[in-house]
């Protein structure tokens, strides 16, 4: 069973998700986003150094508190280090943030219009990991760029299929099937997959909760459907390449989503800032996505 008190932060704060999960190919822009010119590692080992020492400047400000920020989600290297002498989820917990992880291994090809999940034959330990560093749920990513009904049925189907293996564990699992907002079929692509969601939904077995992390829809209320489902515990949304700006403002136009932001909540910090100035605009940051998130505006 998950932890119920971080169920119920979840389930009934306002607030929303910071996303801290970048890895592999996704490492060196995160860094560079930081201000960093490329030149300062030469190993995996550096590299991942400086993304976790970020991450726990991130973590460790003030400003970055339960009061909202509801869940933090991380990558495998991140739960499995520490933060001010404490593990970060026990450290992220201490703070009333409710920790996550990302599970998933990658993309693999795109073929009839998506991108599914790479092969991940270990999940079952990983998750066994999870549960024993107090990790409350996870997060899994696909990626559709077309319209395709088939294609958006595989990538439906394999990640209700991980999710299933995740309650099996007793962690809520973050569903999150990115539809490509550069997409030309975008609006169309947003409309197949609600349905195809809905119909896994309604055969989850009762007392199972999911959440979902969607791209904000092209069209504002697409999704309103998959936030009333009584198997939903909360829908999150991925900035999915906007700017803060243009991410808050279209997501203040769907009712019932909150932000999962990654690179809208991290683009104006540098590595080289003074804490005063670092906190100031990771405040600022903080306060522009938890507006969007609870204070909504019409279409």
């Amino acid at each position: 069973m998950p932890n119920q008190e971080m169920l119920t932060k979840v389930k009934s704060a306002n607030g929303f998700i910071a996303a801290l999960d970048q890895s592999g190919g996704s490492t060196p822009g995160a860094l560079k986003g930081y201000g960093y010119k490329g030149d300062e590692w030469s190993s995996d080992d550096e590299m991942y150094d400086l993304v976790h020492k970020m991450r726990v400047r991130i973590i460790s400000s003030p400003v970055f508190n339960g009061d909202k920020v509801l869940g933090a989600i991380l990558f495998e290297r991140t739960m499995d280090g520490d933060a001010n002498g404490k593990p970060v989820p026990e450290y992220l917990w201490s703070k009333g943030v409710v920790p996550f992880l990302k599970i998933d291994k990658g993309l693999a090809d795109e073929a009839n219009g998506v991108q599914l999940m790479k092969p991940n034959p270990d999940l079952g330990s990983l998750l066994e990991h999870a549960v024993r560093k107090g990790i409350f749920g996870t997060k899994e990513r696909s990626v559709i760029h077309l319209a395709n009904a088939a294609g958006i049925a595989d990538v439906v189907a394999q990640q209700f299929e991980v999710g299933a293996q995740v309650l099996s564990h007793g962690l809520v699992p973050i569903i999150e099937p990115e539809v490509n907002i550069k997409s030309a079929e975008r609006a169309a692509a947003d409309e197949l997959l609600r349905d195809e969601i809905l119909r896994h939904l309604d055969r989850l077995p009762e007392g199972s909760e999911v959440m979902l992390k969607l791209s904000i829809p092209a069209n504002p209320g697409t999704f309103d459907a998959l936030v009333r489902h009584p198997r939903v515990l909360r829908v999150v949304a991925l900035s999915g390449g906007f700017s803060r700006t243009d991410a808050c403002r279209e997501l203040a136009k769907n009712p019932g989503m909150i932000a999962s932001f990654s690179r809208a909540l991290l683009e104006d910090l540098r590595h080289d800032t003074s804490e005063a100035d670092f906190d100031r605009d990771l405040g600022e940051a903080i306060d522009e996505i938890y507006e969007a998130s609870t204070e909504k505006v019409a279409a």
